[in-house]
């Protein structure tokens, strides 16, 4: 049996590995239950199947860009391969998350998002894309239909390949900001391009700030000086694989990311949770998941806190909303599991808050604070009405009715 990323779920489903699209539809045509695999960041399940899950990885690499700005990328790439030969080519993402080493198809179909107070999540880079339908046909997806199937966490078909927008490429420094006061970090998500938190609950938060270049920066951000080197480190536990700060400019795909594309990314052994609130309640948010910083500390390596922009994508965690994502990075324990996911996802769905969806949560009425979920399975359920593409897992989320 396979595990996913952070070996945190094991696969029960059989494992194809196709040579080729013509090989994967194939596949598809003939099998009652299908899933596929990105680069398996996920820590709930997502991905499993009751029947065949499909792992791309075998496919080749396609990085095309047009004379339009648009760059035809394959699913199975990732964002540190894509990044590097869009940069050659003098282009650039809007966005990059934290990670460079997940799939372009698995980040945009569960609405994985990267960060900045103007910048929208990955799939809002998406212009069209294709896939395998049920019927292991070849379908095209653009204009209006993107915005309602391009987060679909893979329950309308297997992608294998993406139409994103892009822009010239530039350059960032990014500057870290220590020793900030937890319960005031809000008030800094406009300092860079991109800002992120991190905390592990004690009343104290770095701030990492990633500006586009030419900027001038502050030594000082909510009374936490500037730090001037640049530091290989996270925290304690996740040391060695970090992207360069102390405003040290570089490449666009080398500073947006925290962790190198060459190197192990996160902790490795983890859980990791994620909730999205209204950026309004971004206060109230903070001060919840303090109230039980004390309960949760043991368990947990690091918390960030981040912002997106909202969207138009049914299914995003940002849609409609500019939102504050809630981060935690957990030891792979059971005390992680049975008490602090159950306790943070309890503080903030007081504050309506969206769990991620690829991500360990025990939120209970998902449908409650994801608007369109019901037209969204409604879609999914007429595109997909021998259900290939469903599963427990996206059915106890929602986004499929129950078989």
């Amino acid at each position: 049996m396979e595990l996913d990323w952070a070996g945190t779920h094991r696969y029960a489903a059989p494992v194809v590995r196709p040579r080729d699209v013509a090989h994967l539809q194939e596949v598809v045509r003939g099998a009652t239950a299908v899933r596929a695999l990105g680069t398996r960041h996920t820590f709930n399940g997502l991905a499993d199947s009751p029947g065949v899950l499909l792992d791309l990885t075998a496919l080749a690499d396609r990085v095309d860009v047009r004379p339009d700005g648009t760059v035809v990328v394959t699913a199975g790439t990732t964002f540190g391969a894509l990044a590097r030969e869009l940069h050659r080519q003098g282009r650039a993402l809007h966005n990059l998350g934290s990670l460079p080493h997940i799939s372009v198809g698995g980040a945009v179909a569960t609405g994985t998002h990267g960060s900045g107070d103007r910048a929208g999540a990955l799939a809002t880079a998406v212009r069209g894309f294709t896939l395998v339908g049920p019927d292991g046909e070849l379908r095209t997806v653009t204009g209006d239909d993107v915005a309602a199937q391009a987060v679909a966490l893979g329950s309308i078909g297997v992608v294998t390949e993406l139409v994103l927008a892009t822009e010239p490429t530039y350059d960032v420094r990014q500057d870290v900001y220590r020793g900030a006061a937890t319960a005031e970090v809000h008030e800094a998500f406009g300092a860079g391009d991109s800002v992120s938190a991190f905390t592990r609950w004690d009343g104290t938060a770095d701030l990492w700030v990633k500006t586009r270049l030419p900027a001038e920066v502050p030594d000082e951000l909510l009374g936490a000086p500037r730090d001037p080197v640049s530091r290989d480190r996270i925290t304690d536990e996740i040391v060695g694989n970090v992207t360069p700060q102390g405003g040290l400019p570089g490449p666009w795909h080398e500073r947006l990311p925290h962790f190198r594309h060459d190197a192990t990314p996160s902790n490795g052994d983890e859980i990791q949770s994620e909730f999205f609130v209204d950026r309004a309640d971004a206060a109230a948010a903070i001060a919840a998941v303090a109230g039980v910083g004390d309960r949760i500390r043991e368990h947990l390596v690091v918390s960030e806190l981040r912002t997106v922009a909202a969207d138009a994508l049914w299914l995003s965690m940002a849609h409609g909303r500019d939102s504050l994502a809630v981060h935690f990075t957990w030891r792979r324990t059971a005390g992680a599991r049975e008490v602090a996911v159950p306790l943070v996802s309890e503080v903030l769905s007081a504050v309506g808050a969206r769990p991620h969806w690829g991500k360990a949560h025990t939120v209970r009425d998902v449908a409650a604070v994801v608007p369109r979920l019901a037209e969204a399975r409604a879609l999914f359920d007429a595109l997909d009405p021998d259900r290939v593409f469903s599963s427990p897992q996206v059915e106890a989320l929602g986004v499929r009715s129950p078989g």
